[in-house]
């Protein structure tokens, strides 16, 4: 098979027709148990938290729940050299069944000018609660990391990281 510049160019012209569907007529071809399926890996999707400051991105969250300290294991470095890379690793204690597992993991970081870096949804599809990812960090601050259970309690746990070089523009 040979792949010139026509053929593509056509594949490009398909994938972007593809994708500028109405998203019914996308998604038609999907059957019901597909459906459900991405459904219960995605979760419900509601309105998510924002998060223009430390204070009311914690009103967001919580909702009028309490707090509980610890059930997480947070893997940060104590020093950064690069504020704009910064790995972090969150492990939620928890048996990730049905009746009990951990819905949403939300990440804060005080001193950013954005405070709120993200959010991760889970399901009881899950093996385990845990999720790694890398942050941006403006400067040296302490990192929060909430943890929404599906008993309606919430874990938190706090994490000081110094920031040689910051990596978000103010």
């Amino acid at each position: 098979m040979r792949l010139d510049r026509r053929a593509v160019l056509t594949g490009t012209a398909a994938l972007m027709t593809v994708s500028v569907l109405p998203k019914s007529f996308a998604s038609a071809a999907i059957d019901d148990s597909v459906a459900r399926w991405l459904a219960q890996i995605l979760g419900p999707r509601g309105e998510e938290p924002t998060f223009d400051s430390t204070e009311h991105s914690f009103d967001d969250i919580l909702s009028g729940q309490p707090i509980e300290e610890g059930g997480i294991a947070l893997d940060v470095p104590n020093v950064a050299e690069n504020g704009a890379q910064v790995p972090i690793t969150i492990h939620v204690d928890s048996p990730m069944t049905e009746d009990d597992h951990v819905t949403a993991i939300h990440i804060v970081a005080t001193r950013n000018p954005t405070p709120g870096i993200g959010t991760f949804r889970l399901t009881p599809a899950l093996a385990r609660a845990e999720v790694t990812t890398r942050i941006r960090l403006a400067e040296g601050q302490e990192i929060l990391v909430l943890a929404e259970l599906s008993d309606g309690r919430v874990r938190r746990v706090a994490a000081e990281i110094a920031v040689t070089l910051g990596g978000c523009a103010t």
